[in-house]
């Protein structure tokens, strides 16, 4: 599996005295995305920090095209960029109802030992999976 997508409201809290998305709130729709991709696969972060498998972000990059606003539903769609290595790389957009874009993104996170804290390869499990 490359790409997944899911689709939500915007919320009131969300939003800013302007009524747009709070330009802010984008970094955890892309989480979101991320968690539900990473659940389709049948893994989820819990289990994979239970395991003692951290994935921080380290690089995010947003280009804003259009805002959202409360009570629009939005689409998050989220593509695997390549085969996971030590790194794991995410591009997204999310669309509005009207199947504009609103947002691209990319992402660049790190698996890393929960107990060491060094930098660790994807685990196999999760590589068996993907067809990249």
């Amino acid at each position: 599996m490359d790409f997944n997508q899911i689709s939500f409201r915007v919320r009131y809290g969300e939003t800013d005295q302007m009524g747009v998305v709070y330009h802010g709130n984008y970094a955890q729709y892309l989480e979101m995305g991320r968690v539900e991709w990473l659940r389709a696969l049948g893994f989820s972060y819990k289990k994979m920090e239970e395991e003692g498998v951290m994935l921080p972000v380290i690089s995010l990059q947003i280009n804003f095209k259009k805002s959202a606003v409360y009570d629009d539903l939005i689409r998050v769609v989220t593509i695997l960029k390549k085969r996971p290595s030590v790194k794991i790389e995410f591009d997204y957009k999310i669309y509005n109802e009207a199947d504009e874009i609103l947002i691209e993104a990319h992402t660049v996170l790190a698996f890393i030992n929960k107990t060491t804290k060094r930098p660790m390869k994807c685990p196999e499990a999760i590589l068996e999976k993907i067809k990249l």
